[in-house]
Formats: C-alpha cells, structure tokens, sequence
C-alpha cells in the first residue's frame, strides 16, 4: 500500500496540514461541525475534532478504495475464506444473519445452523431463569459461572457488565478465565454448590487454562454433592468437541456448538454468550443482534465517506501512520462500559497486532495501536493530564449517551458536562494569552497552558441498550477489518499467542516433577525456574 499513488497523495497532503491547529480549522470553517457528523442506526460520530479536512478524508477514502476494502467486506459476507493463513471464513456477521438471508460456507447455508443453535440457548436459558432447570438435589439455579479465557471470556463478561441493569437479578454471573488459582476460588467462594451452574466454552474442550479450572470446578462441587451423576446437572459446555465434552461427565445434549468461521474475539454473540443471555433473557440478547446487524449492514452499504467503522478504521490509520501515534484510547462515559476498552484491546490488538502481510512479507508501515481506557471521569483524575499536557498525540475516542440507565439527582448532567468539557478542551486547549487574561502570575502561565491540538471522536447513542451494544462492537469489528485492509495483514488469526503457551506446556513438569530435570532453557529461565522449585519443597 505504501508504494501506491493514493498512498504518496496522503503523504504529500500531511506534508500540507500536519501543523494546522483545530483553533484555526473550526475558525475558518463554521459548518465543520456538521459536515463532519455522520449518524448510522442509534450512532452518531462527531469527526471533526480530528487534525483533518475535508481534502484528508477524500483522499484517505482513495486509499481504503485502492486497498480493496470495499471488495475484502463482500468476500467476508459471502463467506470466502479471507482468513488465508487458516483457510478459513470469516462469518461471525452470520452470527446476526435474520432467518431466511443465506450466507454460504464450504457450499451450504449456515443461517439455519445459527438460528437452531439460538433457539436451543433460548429455551435452556428461560429454563434456568424460570427455575424449571433444577440442580442436582432440586434447587433452581441461583449463580451462574462461566469458564472460559480469550474472547470466550471478555466478551460474555463486558456485555454482562455493560447489560447489568437488564439482568435477572437474582441470578448472580461470575467469570473465570485467569489460570491462577485465586480466580476460580474467588468465584466459587460463597456459592452454594447446590444452586451453582457452570457454563465451560472451549471450542476444543482441550485449552489448557479453561479445562483446569473446569476440572478444579467439577472437584469443588463434588466435595459438596459427592455423586458425579450431579456433574450433569452443574454443567454445560460450549463446544464442538462431543468425546471430550462426555468424558468431563457432561450430557452432550447440553452442549451448544459454535463454528471454526468464527474468530472468539469475534463470538460473544454466538453461544459463547450463552451466560449473558441468561442473565437478560433470550429476547434482549436478539435486541442486541439486531443491532449488530443494524451496523454489518451500515458498514456494508453506506458510502465510505459517511461510513461510521471505515472513517474510525481511516482515522486511526491517518495518526498510526502519519502522525506516528502509538496507542488509541477510548473512553466510556458510562459505569457500565467498564470492560469495554479490555474487550476491544483483544478485538484490535489480536487483529490488527501483525507484522507480515497476506504475502508473508514484512510490513512497511507501523500497524495496530496499543488501546487502552477506562470510563472517562475516573481517567480524568488519573491520566487525563497527559492527554492535555503531555509530550504524546494520544487520539481518543469519548463514548457517551444522552439518558442514564438510573436517573440519580444530576449525576449524569454532571458526567455528560464532563464529557463535552474534554473534548473542547482538548482540541483548542488554552493559550498564553487567555491565561495571562485570567490573571494567572506569568510564572505560572507556562504551567497553565494547554496546547490543545488533541484529536478526538465523539460518540453519541440515546443510551447504552441491548440495541446499542451491539452497534458498538460492530462498529469496532469493522474499524479493525477496515485498517487491517489498509495495512494489507491478516485480521483474523492469532499466531502471536501460541509460542508462549507452547513453551509454558514444557515447563509445567519442569516445575513439579519429583526428579528435578535437566533444564535447557536461557540461563535466566533456568535460574527462575530453579528459584520457584526451592520454594516449592515443603
């Protein structure tokens, strides 16, 4: 992409504009404001504190154009296998297909296949929400943990967060993904093992994190019950894997499938989150789909130049590799989004954290940024001073909505007055001169001074629903298609986390057997792993 001629006219253009302060674009033009607005669904996108114009978007749109970008969505909605390095499709739009479209793999439809499967989750979860699912000495189901890690974890366990206020509240959800041990303890503490269903998603049934703490799981509850008939009535699986799933002791009539064209990034919206749907039943998770199709299909149609996931996706790559900027905040100005920038740091940074491209070749350009945030006034005492004053461009992404989940006094008129404030103040900041007006002594002005110039999106939706939880994460689902199109890599697998893992299995004996082996690690794992079995020995 780097050598196009779209490619070397952004390069030209940043020459150009690269030192324009925000100040002087809003001064010179009064409608910026509106001209860069776009609305999709129950989203809208205020674009225009960016350090751009309406020339840098035009010719940022040429380069998604020249990269193929319009042509790579197609090939992901018809199910062509755009995950090269796997051979495999990429549909979890299917996972939100409405009955009766078609999306093919491999030759056949698999919206039937979808659809079958979500009913099945619907009508275990109203059984279990309705107490018609028992457990083993007849008590109903009071707490629900699911085990599982990757995106088998956080996406159930932001949606869950994010969806609180639509929850069953008697059910209380827990979630375990973390191999030390603490973890799981800390989510069994307290239960009543009677009243306690487990929710295990592996797609294998063989991750090694997952299945350690489902075995440690199944122990605590058999503690307590003693029977391992009760193992059927405690647990369910989210799997693909019927031998592996039978022989933990697990009916596999309660088993739930997923597909291998579907990344687990990708797949809290497919049986993955089987323990959100029973936490805000069966019709809210459809709302929610609804509005993940509501975006798939925005994203797919709508022009590029008002195209709410390839102008973030455009943008993004305009400070990544323009401006060389390193990370992407994004900041939720709702308590219950808490999880959301954990969430997206595996969609974006899994993606999008690659160094060769399609071909195998090094990449030329810097890809993926570091994300990161928290909800946006606790970051306001934290790390906000180095967004306004600090010697790093940290483009940051401020998401509010315009009604609160509680109307308490006016709490949320003061958060929302905070969510305005720190975009304003961060694109045009405060000079010299005005501080000097407001009577700061001169040897504070310097310290008082704000250079603004900060780049901001603003991100606007009524409220923070089933509906617009699923426009957000789709949203960003197609940001990352759009840059990783851009940068020409593969979005969609995850080699990265392999060698660690595969390494750790060499090691775990290493800890723990008898003998002490031969180690034939660096001298520095050698001499920690020494350290760990001394203190290991009673």
């Amino acid at each position: 992409m780097s050598g196009t001629p779209e490619w070397q006219a952004l390069a030209d253009h940043f020459a150009k504009v690269r030192d324009m302060h925000l100040r002087d674009l809003f001064a010179e033009d009064p409608g910026r404001a509106a001209s860069m607005t776009v609305e999709a669904a129950d989203l809208v996108l205020d674009y225009s504190k960016n350090r751009l114009t309406g020339e840098t978007v035009r010719l940022l749109v040429a380069a998604a154009e020249r990269a193929g970008l319009r042509e790579r969505t197609e090939e992901m909605f018809s199910g062509r296998h755009i995950n090269v390095t796997e051979d495999r499709a990429v549909l979890h739009v299917a996972l939100r297909a409405p009955e009766g479209a078609r999306i093919d793999e491999g030759g056949a439809d698999v919206v039937p296949e979808v659809h079958k499967v979500l009913e099945r989750m619907a009508s275990f979860a109203d059984a279990v929400r309705s107490g018609q699912w028992r457990g083993f000495t007849g008590k109903p189901i009071k707490r629900v943990v699911n085990i599982g890690i990757g995106g088998s974890d956080l996406g159930p366990a932001m949606a869950y967060e994010a969806l609180l206020p639509y929850s069953q509240r008697a059910l209380s959800l827990g979630f375990v993904s973390n191999v030390d041990g603490s973890d799981i303890w800390e989510a069994t503490a307290g239960s009543d093992p009677e009243e306690t269903l487990f929710v295990v998603s592996s797609k294998t049934f063989t991750t090694l994190e997952t299945i350690g703490n489902a075995k440690t799981a199944r122990e605590w509850l058999l503690s307590s019950l003693g029977d391992p008939a009760s193992v059927r009535n405690h647990f369910v699986a989210v799997s693909t894997n019927a031998k592996q799933v039978a022989a933990f002791g697990i009916d596999t009539a309660n088993m739930f499938e997923f597909w291998d064209w579907v990344g687990g990034r990708y797949s809290f919206d497919s049986a993955i989150g089987l323990s959100l749907m029973i936490s805000v039943g069966p019709e809210l998770f459809r709302q929610m789909l609804a509005g993940l199709r509501a975006v798939d299909e925005h994203f797919r149609e709508a022009p590029l130049e008002r195209n709410i996931p390839a102008l973030l996706g455009l943008i993004g790559v305009w400070y990544n590799d323009f401006f060389g900027a390193e990370t992407q905040a994004v900041l939720p100005y709702d308590h219950y989004l808490a999880k959301f920038p954990a969430y997206l740091q595996q969609l974006d940074m899994e993606s999008n954290g690659k160094r060769v491209t399609l071909d195998g070749e090094p990449v030329d350009m810097a890809t993926g940024p570091v994300v990161w945030g928290t909800p946006g006034t606790n970051g306001q005492h934290a790390y906000y001073q180095l967004l306004h004053q600090g010697t790093r461009l940290v483009p940051a992404d401020f998401i509010g909505f315009l009604r609160p989940a509680h109307r308490v006094g006016n709490h949320h008129d003061l958060l929302m007055a905070n969510f305005f404030a720190q975009t304003e103040a961060l694109a045009f900041g405060k000079t010299p001169e005005q501080a000097s007006a407001e009577g700061i002594p001169e040897r504070l002005v310097p310290h008082r001074t704000f250079p603004g110039n900060r780049p901001t999106n603003t991100i606007l939706a009524p409220e923070l629903s089933p509906r617009v939880l699923g426009e957000l994460v789709a949203t960003y689902e197609h940001k990352v298609l759009t840059q990783g199109v851009i940068w020409g890599i593969n979005s969609f697998d995850q080699w990265g986390v392999e060698l660690g893992k595969s390494l750790a299995l060499r090691i775990v004996p290493e800890l723990t057997s008898e003998a002490a082996p031969e180690l034939g690690h660096d001298s520095s794992t050698n001499a920690l792993i020494a350290r760990y079995r001394a203190a290991r020995r009673p």
